[in-house]
């Protein structure tokens, strides 16, 4: 009896459900082993426990290991930046969200219509996405926040290629700023669609004409029309911009700037000039965003997507995307 109720302790200490788990080498289950370890029930592989933060990560295949996150090693972040890093950090942004808050909102409409309770998946959750805070707020909706990162929000730890959960375990999955960080963004989305219960959505916003940021941890880029392409294994809800030309030519600017230097201290100036300069004109895309042409030149797109049976074929994708 006293270690079938420590079992029960151990498991209650668990930041995410244990019977939605899977391992990420075989998909089989796992259960947890002492304090400090989950075991798979058929390969026997052993992932870490960190203050009831699974670390399910297949070593075979990722690049992070089991130890970067026991040791709580920055990862994908860097941690807190330098003085010079906090200063530039009071400069004006080149970037502002306007539109996230009304599509999370739609989202949790749509998921509250198929279930009173959905399960929600966040890809990169350590930390709260722009305009995502009133949607993970909702007390009506389960959040399992995942990330290859320590963070205040992180609940597992696991990479997006190999996606630790049972299959049909979510109604959504949330994948904001990842997809130009995974390096096989197919195989994320295959693995997205395979954790998503039937009609399951994804809701993914992911930059265009945006520079490489977080090096060397970024891959990707997407025109619009590659973009559908990539998620052909759901019917469209949504595609649009998320940023458009207002804020690729601000982002444009301010790297044109700080490349005419490569002395740091010059750099640092030219960066301050661009931003004071150039801030204001990510405003142009209240209006520029709602125009045909912003889709060629989005700094950012967002898919909303639900899950379909076969994938649509190249010359469907076209056929869907001319409309736009």
């Amino acid at each position: 009896m006293a270690a079938r109720m420590s079992d029960t302790f151990i498991s209650a200490s668990i930041k995410v459900d244990p019977t939605i788990l899977a391992c990420p080498v075989c998909g089989s289950a796992v259960a947890v082993s002492g304090v400090e370890q989950l075991i798979c029930s058929s390969c026997a592989a052993s992932y870490p426990l960190v203050d009831g933060i699974p670390v399910l990560i297949n070593e075979g295949r990722s690049l992070f290991r089991h130890s970067d996150f026991t040791a709580k090693n920055a990862t994908f972040f860097r941690g807190e930046g330098s003085i010079r890093e906090r200063i530039f950090a009071l400069l004006p942004s080149m970037s502002k969200n306007f539109w996230a808050k009304a599509e999370y909102r739609k989202l949790k409409a749509l998921l509250l219509q198929r279930t009173p309770r959905p399960r929600v998946l966040i890809i990169g959750g350590s930390i709260l996405g722009a305009g995502m805070e009133e949607f993970r707020a909702s007390t009506d909706i389960d959040f399992v926040d995942s990330d290859v990162s320590h963070g205040p929000l992180t609940k597992i730890i696991c990479d997006g290629h190999d996606l630790p959960f049972q299959s049909d375990s979510f109604d959504a999955v949330v994948a904001q700023a990842v997809f130009e960080h995974v390096a096989d963004p197919v195989r994320v989305v295959a693995e997205v669609r395979r954790v998503l219960k039937d009609d399951g959505m994804i809701y993914a916003d992911t930059p265009f004409l945006q520079p490489a940021h977080a090096t060397p941890f970024d891959f990707h880029r997407f025109t619009y029309v590659g973009y559908r392409q990539l998620f052909a294994s759901f019917d469209r809800i949504s595609l649009q911009p998320m940023g458009g030309p207002g804020h690729a030519l601000g982002h444009a600017w301010e790297s044109f700037w700080i490349c005419l230097s490569d002395n740091r201290v010059l750099r640092g100036g030219l960066y301050i000039f661009a931003r004071l300069t150039g801030f204001w004109i990510k405003y142009l895309d209240l209006v520029l965003n709602s125009r045909a042409h912003a889709l060629h030149v989005a700094f950012g797109l967002l898919f909303v997507g639900r899950k379909r049976g076969a994938p649509l074929s190249l010359g469907e994708i076209i056929a869907d995307v001319k409309g736009l």
